[in-house]
């Protein structure tokens, strides 16, 4: 039996190119994250009002921390909810 010169597969292999994430926050050269502007910070908030995670907004540690306590700020305030039903 001879070798196959090339392998077929009954589905085409798919090459999932996934977007390079980067934090928007060093990208824009912002240094302070205000905890007085919650429509900026629902962008990093899901529907139930949890913090969403480093790796789905894409931002850096330094700047997820500063998020999170910017967070916590303006819900202490209550400018944002603690809980929500459907937020967004």
């Amino acid at each position: 039996m001879s070798a196959p010169k090339d392998i077929r597969y009954l589905n085409p292999q798919q090459n999932e190119v996934k977007k390079k994430k980067y934090c928007r926050f060093q990208k824009s050269g912002i240094k302070y994250i205000d905890y007085k502007d919650p429509d900026f910070l629902l962008k990093f908030v899901n529907e139930q009002g949890k913090l969403l995670p480093r790796r789905l907004t894409g931002t850096s540690l330094k700047f997820q921390r500063k998020v999170a306590q910017a967070v916590k700020r303006a819900r202490h305030l209550s400018l944002m909810p603690y809980v929500a039903d459907l937020l967004k």
